[in-house]
């Protein structure tokens, strides 16, 4: 990825084995310096880079990565309707620095399967493992985090939503917007593909503050079909532009983390990354 922010790169890399490595603890605590010399930096290098994307240090971080989390971020959640930033699909939302523009395609357009689409791909680095960023000329249409999936699987699950496009390999034409993305700086716009009901469901997922959880319920309620709670959940799990369109956000009334499309992993790693970093602003 071609970064106009000179380290966001090197920063990205870093992260993401950071998190591979606490990962692989399953729960035990990983000291700053056993992390740092995994790899290869300094214990105040790393601390600094680490601080800079998370907002807490490494130890804080692998606190909120404990399994009571969910819980936690559920009995603190706002309902749906009570946020005030929320300015429908021909608006905006702010999330952290970042200025998101999105729009929705027509259902006659959905009902094509994608035809007289082109899509533009490629494999970008992140927090969370690799990511395959997808967009059309109008925003980027797909995020899919590979790290628990593969490579393979991944653009298979994607690719197969729009059965009609024609993709291209050119990660050069989305970069932007994919960087914007995940530093969550700068503007990114989003070009949502799916079916009424699902837009629905996704435009509700983005009224979600960072940092904040809601139910599958409250979702249901929030878009007028309160007895819709199943549908509600499987239009979760299609969402095509994860991380953006913050599907990670939604658990079960119980306080359960619920499923993932991209993997437990990858959505408590999400969620602990949000916590810290609302904490820290």
């Amino acid at each position: 990825m071609n970064s106009p922010l000179p380290d966001a790169q090197y920063h990205f890399r870093v992260i993401e084995r950071a998190l591979a490595r606490i990962d692989e603890a399953d729960g035990s605590p990983v000291s700053l310096g056993d992390l740092a010399a995994s790899l290869g930096m300094s214990a105040a290098h790393f601390q600094k880079v680490f601080s800079a994307w998370v907002g807490v240090s490494p130890k804080r971080y692998q606190q909120y990565l404990s399994l009571d989390l969910a819980r936690e971020l559920l009995a603190q959640r706002m309902p749906l309707d009570a946020v005030a930033d929320h300015a429908g699909l021909s608006g905006s939302g702010r999330l952290h620095d970042l200025f998101l523009r999105w729009e929705a395609m027509s259902p006659g357009e959905y009902a094509r399967g994608g035809a007289g689409l082109t899509i533009r791909w490629g494999w970008f680095p992140s927090p969370f493992g690799e990511v395959l960023a997808m967009g059309t000329q109008r925003g980027l249409c797909g995020l899919a985090f590979a790290a628990d999936t593969g490579r393979d699987a991944a653009f298979a699950d994607l690719a197969a939503r729009w059965p009609r496009a024609e993709f291209v390999e050119d990660p050069d034409a989305i970069a932007g917007w994919v960087e914007a993305a995940l530093g969550q700086r700068g503007e990114t716009c989003l070009h949502m593909i799916g079916a009424p009901f699902q837009i629905k469901v996704w435009e509700a997922l983005l009224q979600i503050p960072s940092g904040q959880v809601t139910t599958y319920s409250d979702i249901a309620d929030a878009i007028g079909h309160p007895r819709a709670v199943r549908a509600v959940g499987t239009a979760v799990g299609r969402n095509p532009v994860s991380w953006l369109i913050p599907c990670h956000r939604a658990l079960r009334k119980s306080g359960g983390l619920g499923g993932y499309h991209w993997g437990l992993p990858v959505k408590r790693a999400m969620l602990a990354w949000e916590a810290a970093r609302r904490e820290a602003g």
